[in-house]
């Protein structure tokens, strides 16, 4: 089964598929164009299916980044 980090590449890849595996460790909302309040809830939604997880609304707004994604999901 593949590692945590390896299935969060994996989300992120399905929603930027143009960023390259270091690009996505590295992107942030900020730094990537394309990374608007859509693509959150895309993300969000990619993230929750594959870690059978719910994340809470509230906390959206603060996944703006991967590491931000992998921060919360070392939490739960």
């Amino acid at each position: 089964m593949p590692d945590q980090n390896e299935r969060l590449l994996r989300c992120f890849s399905s929603v930027f598929p143009t960023l390259t595996e270091e690009e996505i460790e590295n992107a942030t909302a900020e730094s990537i164009g394309i990374w608007d309040s859509l693509s959150t809830v895309t993300l969000a939604a990619v993230v929750q299916e594959e870690f059978d997880l719910e994340i809470d609304p509230e906390v959206l707004p603060s996944l703006n980044s991967y590491q931000a994604f992998r921060e919360y999901l070392i939490t739960r």
